[in-house]
């Protein structure tokens, strides 16, 4: 289980290097310190889900066009999700917008079962061979609107939105597990990015920082 880079010799040094100095200094440096999500992100080769013209600029502190309107997140923020999620090996995670596929692969390092819905086909389907080329074999990707996510699969431990709806979609709320957690970012401008613990009585809400995503498109947009 997992995403394992092809690529030997100098090269893979050199990234390397790079991913160790990215986590140094733009994760554990802004308080990330899951050891388990730090490990992943010092193991994912970031650079082969981006742009190949963007690929010098794979580990650098800021987000990245992917095309079609859509970016890979800075990874500070990919880290500080993914630690958010409070993820346990044996989880079933459900990730709506796959984008790139990045965050999808760190989350399959973690999780036993990845399910990612992704409504831009061509980055559905980008993102599906760069995941299969990787090794990612725990991980499913669909093309669809994430609004409804997908409840043939549901429940689900943990569910991680990469767009940003204006206000919570009930029905990945109603996907949680009891004890499961959602984050996303919430709203237009300004984004708050939001955890969502479902308990026996009821839904929790905690605001963790200010962000910028992409708009959530599809269903969501309807205010429906």
């Amino acid at each position: 289980m997992g995403c394992e880079e092809n690529i030997v010799g100098h090269d893979q040094t050199k990234r390397q290097i790079e991913r160790d100095r990215m986590v140094n200094q733009q994760i554990i440096a802004r308080g990330v310190k899951d050891p388990m999500v730090l490990a992943v992100i010092r193991h994912v080769p970031r650079h082969r889900f981006v742009l190949e013209v963007d690929a010098s600029e794979a580990y650098e502190d800021y987000p990245l066009s992917i095309g079609h309107n859509q970016t890979i997140s800075q990874p500070f923020i990919v880290a500080f999700m993914t630690e958010a999620l409070q993820l346990q090996p044996e989880d079933h995670v459900l990730e709506i917008g796959t984008g790139s596929g990045y965050q999808t692969a760190v989350l399959a390092h973690i999780a036993s079962k990845v399910l990612s819905i992704e409504i831009v086909e061509p980055l559905a389907k980008r993102a599906e061979h760069t995941l299969k080329e990787l090794g990612c074999d725990n991980v499913r990707v669909k093309l669809g609107d994430g609004y409804q996510g997908w409840p043939e699969e549901a429940p689900f431990q943990a569910i991680i939105l990469t767009a940003a709806p204006e206000h919570i979609p009930q029905p990945l709320l109603e996907q949680l597990k009891i004890d499961g957690r959602l984050v996303l970012p919430v709203g237009g401008d300004p984004q708050s990015l939001m955890l969502i613990h479902r308990r026996k009585q009821g839904y929790t809400q905690t605001k963790l920082l200010a962000v910028t995503f992409v708009p959530m498109t599809g269903q969501a947009r309807e205010g429906r």
